[in-house]
């Protein structure tokens, strides 16, 4: 595979407090857009699309079992998601995959006026934000 551009993602690490539950919730929207199974050990697995790879992982080594995006650390993840139509899609099919929506009442522009975008959270607290382009 060519190198990747300096400054690109790598790859993502997601300490999980639930690993059966992030597969399930994580796995629908990562395949959904674009990633494909990559890895998978007894307390974690991974996706792939392109270079950039993406791991769930019930570490051993947790300290919590709460994530807070309003905590310090990363808020949440963007995602590039497509056309607005496929942002309206995953949007709609959220709720059935355990995802919830955040800024409802916003949408599509909870990001600005020039920015459409929905955003979500998992049962275990974790934001997305798939941008339309």
């Amino acid at each position: 595979m060519a190198n990747a551009p300096v400054g690109s993602l790598h790859h993502l690490e997601i300490w999980v407090p639930h690993l059966e539950r992030a597969v399930a919730e994580w796995g629908w929207l990562l395949a959904e857009l674009g990633y494909l199974p990559f890895q998978r050990w007894a307390k974690g697995c991974s996706w792939k699309l392109g270079s950039t790879y993406i791991v769930v992982e019930q570490s051993p080594d947790l300290t919590s079992t709460l994530h807070r995006r309003t905590d310090a650390g990363m808020n949440h993840v963007a995602f590039h998601a497509g056309s607005r139509e496929n942002v309206d899609r995953l949007r709609e099919l959220a709720v059935e995959a355990d995802w919830f929506e955040l800024y409802a009442d916003q949408y599509p522009h909870a990001g600005g006026p020039e920015h459409y975008a929905a955003f979500l959270i998992n049962s275990d607290g974790y934001e997305v934000e798939l941008v339309a382009e």
